[in-house]
């Protein structure tokens, strides 16, 4: 079987593909360490003061022992009442000015809620972050970024591929007036421009995992804000902001939430360009609904503990791929993480059809196992040629693993693959010849 251990070396030159054949039973790729009986793999990750652990749980909710409260309250109001209009004037007129919170009560739900608030509060404090500011969807999202950047006169982009095909597709479309310039890791400091006003990367990439040194290009991007799409990896297993990354970005669906049942996006970045998406969020209405902010929060508090029990699943699952006669490539993360793509010698789409306790569905991250065929769907939107340039095959499938015991998750899988290809035995009076 050919396993390829895809990585961008270093700043590198592009990806370099490590090629080789596996024997059988032996994976051909190095795997973190997770000790799911441990304390965790991730437990000496530490913010400002306190470990990545207990910020999870308690970033966000410091207030509320004062208030003789324990679970955070959830604010379903849409406008506040205010007796002093004088006063509410100034408090818009400052939030015009530089897209701060305003202080005091809220003002209108568009402007800002409580409930989320407490959300952009721990995300921030997790990414290792000044401020964070949350959307509906990752997309609006990554929409606020493009127009608060546009609107400084800047619509270039560089980006890097794979992405996430909508996030390919809003590039490429220029749907936002934006113009991209795609490239390899070696190539972003040449292409940049004097309106280039954003780098954008993510990584692992979806839907390959291909892994990027985020702390060279922050160094090639200058003074120009490199985003990285941090989703797959969680602030659990990588925190871009301290290798040089101006802006994170998480579709808030995914790890965040953890639990398939709230659509959200959100970037963690500086104040300054907080104070910008802001603006932006409340020009365009594209606002986190509170019940969405609370159900995040409540995801938080389990993020660790998911991201590591998940990790564990993955990497045992990609063992096993590996060792197939019937998986032609895996692909999984030197980083780690839940994700694992791989290539089969079969009918994709029959795999997907034979799956019963693994789900055929689009989305990652929830604590059940989804899996996805990306050419046909996640990154159906991008160009047939351009997604097999950034190494998306028609054959390569996309596994979210969840927290199901490994053993059934493998049993559905075993079933879905089918029968091992039939090996081609030398006729006798060819091998005399």
């Amino acid at each position: 079987m050919q396993i390829d251990r895809i990585q961008y070396d270093g700043f590198g030159h592009g990806p370099n593909v490590t090629r080789g054949s596996a024997p059988e039973n032996r994976p051909m790729f190095t795997l973190p360490p997770m000790d799911t009986a441990s304390t965790g793999a991730y437990d000496d990750v530490r913010t400002a003061s306190r470990a990545l652990a207990t910020e999870a749980v308690h970033a966000g909710r410091d207030d509320l022992a004062r208030q003789g409260l324990h679970a955070p309250p959830i604010d379903l109001s849409t406008t506040y009442p205010s007796y002093d209009s004088r006063a509410e004037a100034a408090r818009i007129d400052a939030f015009a000015a530089d897209g701060a919170d305003p202080a005091g009560p809220p003002v209108y739900g568009r402007l800002g809620n409580p409930t989320v608030a407490r959300f952009e509060t721990a995300l921030a404090r997790l990414e290792g972050t000044e401020s964070a500011v949350a959307f509906a969807s990752g997309m609006a999202a990554l929409s606020a970024v493009l127009l608060a950047c546009s609107a400084a006169g800047l619509r270039h982009v560089v980006a890097v591929r794979p992405l996430y095909g909508c996030s390919d597709h809003l590039l490429t479309a220029g749907l936002l007036g934006t113009e991209v310039t795609w490239t390899d890791p070696a190539g972003i400091a040449g292409a940049l421009r004097p309106d280039t006003g954003l780098v954008m990367v993510e990584s692992p990439a979806n839907p390959t995992l291909a892994e990027l040194d985020l702390r060279a290009i922050a160094h090639a991007c200058g003074s120009v804000p490199l985003l990285a799409d941090n989703t797959f990896a969680t602030p659990v297993l990588q925190r871009p902001a301290e290798q040089g990354a101006r802006l994170v970005l998480h579709s808030a669906t995914k790890y965040l939430g953890g639990h398939g049942d709230v659509l959200a996006g959100v970037v963690a970045c500086d104040e300054e360009f907080a104070g910008r998406l802001r603006q932006i969020r409340f020009a365009t209405g594209g606002v986190l609904h509170p019940l969405a902010g609370y159900l995040l929060l409540r995801g938080l508090s389990t993020l660790p503990v998911r991201v590591r029990a998940a990790s564990a699943n993955a990497a045992e699952l990609a063992r096993r791929l590996a060792a197939d006669p019937r998986v032609a490539r895996v692909r999984y993360p030197r980083l780690g993480g839940a994700m694992v793509a791989f290539e089969v010698h079969g009918d994709p789409h029959e795999v997907i059809s034979r799956v019963r306790l693994v789900t055929p569905a689009v989305s990652l991250g929830s604590v059940d196992t989804l899996i996805q065929h990306p050419a046909s769907i996640s990154h159906r939107i991008v160009d047939a040629e351009d997604r097999r340039g950034a190494g998306v095959s028609d054959r390569l499938l996309r596994l979210s693993v969840g927290l199901e015991d490994v053993d059934d998750l493998w049993a559905d899988l075993d079933r879905a693959l089918g029968a091992p290809p039939v090996r081609q035995l030398t006729p006798l009076r060819e091998a005399v010849r």
